[in-house]
């Protein structure tokens, strides 16, 4: 199995930040079933004030750029992640269009 960690800010609103997790609470079937059909196996996403931390573990198959493929010929997805950006905004140093960045692991015991 494969992990992952990535990282993404949320407007620093509390009442944006409110209605984004309310939409966590309960996540939409299509998007949960296209994080299941790419490999992932199981994806936590935590916060911090309006810093996002999300971990995700997947097979040895999954690969980001087939997610990437998958979901932007998935009209749902697409739809959803639109939705999000009214939430999201981006780390610095981000490519124009880029959500989550992945972090680099520094430490392991």
């Amino acid at each position: 199995m494969k992990r992952y960690c990535l990282a993404l800010d949320l407007i620093d609103d509390p009442e944006l930040i409110a209605e984004y997790e309310k939409y966590h609470q309960n996540v939409w079937p299509e998007i949960k079933q296209s994080i299941l059909d790419s490999g992932i196996m199981n994806m936590e996403i935590y916060r911090l004030q309006n810093r996002l931390f999300m971990i995700v573990e997947a097979d040895e198959y999954f690969s980001f750029e087939a997610k990437n493929e998958a979901d932007k010929n998935n009209p749902k997805v697409q739809e959803w992640e639109q939705l999000m950006w009214k939430f999201q905004q981006q780390l610095p140093h981000s490519k124009p269009g880029e959500k989550w960045q992945l972090m680099d692991k520094i430490f392991s015991l």
